[in-house]
């Protein structure tokens, strides 16, 4: 339903919906972390998003439907092959009994599931053995932060901007009075 919902907010929603229904799936894998961030992250904040700036844009969607319909042959070719690729992929799989030795760089044990929770599990692998791809990544989201700020900060003339130097500069004389009223002489 979220690509076959003629109205595109309905889209958005029935994408909350699947974030929804796929936190419920590793709720019942016992991957309770991941599906809290599923629901934070994917929810809160990329669906929300996406229904904002569906319900602000003012798209005519009529006149992207006619040209959809001259790409659809195209669509459906690119389809007809990502599934055949994805047919011939399950029918070769095979599982691997032994892990290659260039994937079983493990520096700790395994912890015990009955004392530690996944949650635990998961914080205590990432903040020993994965903490600079862990800071390389939060140092590439505030990059990639910082630029998309940039990028979309505009200067238009006649829109008062507030300026923290003068704020900061400020004398309390300047703001405020102070006044000597005597009892009694209120209004």
């Amino acid at each position: 339903m979220v690509i076959t919902a003629r109205n595109p907010v309905h889209s958005v929603l029935f994408l909350i919906l699947s974030f929804f229904t796929s936190a419920g799936i590793f709720i019942l894998l016992n991957a309770e972390f991941i599906a809290m961030i599923m629901v934070i992250v994917y929810v809160g904040a990329v669906a929300v998003l996406f229904l904002f700036v569906v319900m602000m844009l003012d798209i005519s969607f009529a006149n992207l439907r006619k040209g959809a319909l001259r790409v659809a042959p195209i669509g459906f070719a690119v389809g007809a092959v990502i599934v055949t690729e994805l047919y011939l992929t399950y029918q070769t799989w095979t599982l691997k009994v032994s892990v290659p030795d260039t994937f079983s760089r493990q520096r700790h044990a395994l912890p015990d599931p009955s004392v530690t929770s996944n949650t635990q599990a998961l914080g205590q692998l990432m903040y020993t053995d994965y903490v600079l791809p862990f800071q390389l990544a939060g140092m590439i989201l505030l990059v990639a932060m910082i630029g998309a700020i940039v990028l979309t900060l505009r200067f238009r003339p006649g829109v008062k901007r507030q300026n923290v130097s003068d704020q900061v500069s400020r004398k309390p004389s300047d703001a405020m009075e102070i006044r000597k009223i005597t009892s009694g002489s209120g209004v």
